[in-house]
């Protein structure tokens, strides 16, 4: 593949000149511009047969009986969380260590978080520490596939059906990872749990610019999201307008206006003609990655447990703790390497101030403070990678150099 050269944001160059490797870079071509524009020439472009047909294609990608669109991910899991009957009192527990909208959905149905510290090989949720963030109010437990890797979902389920408690997967990252479960390799979306929820923004593996998806296997749950999405309308679009009989449509709750576009659900439909396409290059991109960043003293690198295969949504390395997390971004930038830090801490962020403790999510902590999120797309050639390796090994070369000189000084301070 030819790997697609974009400037930094307004079209600025890097500060040392050249241009920039992008940290994600959507695979958009004259397939998905043909569709879309096929869309706006039908004269329907709202939710309608392109949608229906992406939700038909979606559920038999990942093998779930139900699959239903919405704008983004953050209203599907709204809807996940809604269709449950979460509501005020409730408690559903989570990660901190998420994108913010993870805690925002569990707020806007007035029930409070409760953040579980991750494990610091695979960045998602320790479910040796579940059990005892469970208490009487506990609803719900949203687990997140961060940055496309697997949730032990094995163990986590044994947890919650032990306890009665529903499951929700934020697999906003996931699309095209997989999950060994009684020794078979499923699609994360089977679901595993009661629903799983995606993505499609255009930092994600497949994108439709916005939109979202929620699967499950439970058809009540999936008339609910249906309901839901669209005002409570008993009877959908599609099926009143094609009709030959007058149909009066009533509205059964309230609901929202969480509707995909049929121009999204058409780039959607081509983008998944490419998903296996891009998840072979990507893994292919981070399996050299391993290979080159393998023997640096002291840079962690992503681990995949033998029951995952991720997606590689997005590549991330944990960094010395010597090493300044902005200084060396900057510095990477400033030679034309675009990077991201660490995933957020939401109980870092003033909506959910003392939510948790420095002790009780000390790795979630360590993990925004000390990790980095490299260049990782499809269309990225190796040049562009040996570029980014000979960058970050220059950043720790530098380090471990200023780190004997300050031993050697100290050294001599202790013999004067």
């Amino acid at each position: 593949m030819v790997a697609i050269r974009t400037r930094t944001p307004f079209g600025s160059p890097a500060a040392g000149g050249g241009i920039v490797i992008p940290i994600a870079v959507p695979l958009l071509a004259d397939e998905e511009a043909d569709a879309a524009r096929a869309v706006v020439l039908s004269g329907w472009v709202s939710q309608g047969p392109q949608v229906a047909a992406f939700e038909e294609e979606f559920a038999a990608l990942v093998g779930a009986p139900h699959a239903c669109a919405v704008a983004n991910c953050t209203t599907a899991l709204q809807l996940a969380l809604a269709a449950l009957g979460i509501g005020s009192g409730d408690e559903v527990i989570t990660v901190s260590h998420s994108f913010i909208a993870t805690a925002n959905v569990i707020r806007y149905q007035g029930a409070t978080p409760v953040f579980v510290d991750i494990e610091p090989e695979t960045y998602n949720l320790d479910c040796a520490r579940l059990a005892e963030a469970i208490t009487e109010r506990t609803r719900a437990i949203i687990a997140v596939h961060q940055m496309g890797m697997p949730c032990d979902m094995a163990t986590l389920m044994a947890v919650a059906r032990r306890h009665g408690i529903a499951v929700i997967e934020d697999a906003a990252c996931a699309a095209g990872s997989q999950i060994c479960m009684n020794g078979q390799w499923e699609a994360i979306g089977k679901p595993h749990g009661d629903i799983a929820c995606f993505s499609f923004h255009p930092r994600k593996v497949i994108t439709t610019g916005e939109g979202g998806m929620l699967t499950t296997a439970d058809a009540e749950l999936d008339r609910k999201f249906r309901l839901l999405r669209q005002h409570g309308m008993s009877v959908p679009d599609i099926v009143r307008h094609g009709s030959q009989r007058v149909i009066f449509e009533e509205y059964v709750l309230v609901g929202y206006n969480y509707r995909m576009t049929d121009m999204q659900a058409a780039i959607g439909r081509k983008q998944l003609e490419r998903l296996p396409q891009l998840i072979a290059r990507r893994r292919a991109l981070a399996s050299r990655y391993a290979e080159l960043l393998g023997n640096i003293e002291g840079l962690r690198l992503p681990f995949e447990p033998a029951w995952a295969r991720s997606n590689w949504q997005s590549y991330c390395v944990r960094l010395p703790d010597r090493l300044d997390q902005r200084a060396t971004m900057q510095s990477l930038l400033d030679q034309g390497i675009a990077t991201r830090r660490g995933i957020m801490c939401c109980h870092r962020e003033a909506p959910y101030a003392g939510a948790g403790s420095r002790d009780d999510l000390r790795q979630s902590e360590l993990a925004q403070d000390h990790a980095i999120l490299l260049p990782l797309y499809a269309q990225m050639d190796c040049a562009d990678q040996d570029r980014i390796v000979d960058a970050v090994k220059a950043e720790l070369a530098r380090s471990n150099r200023a780190a004997t000189v300050a031993g050697h000084v100290s050294v001599c301070r202790d013999i004067l």
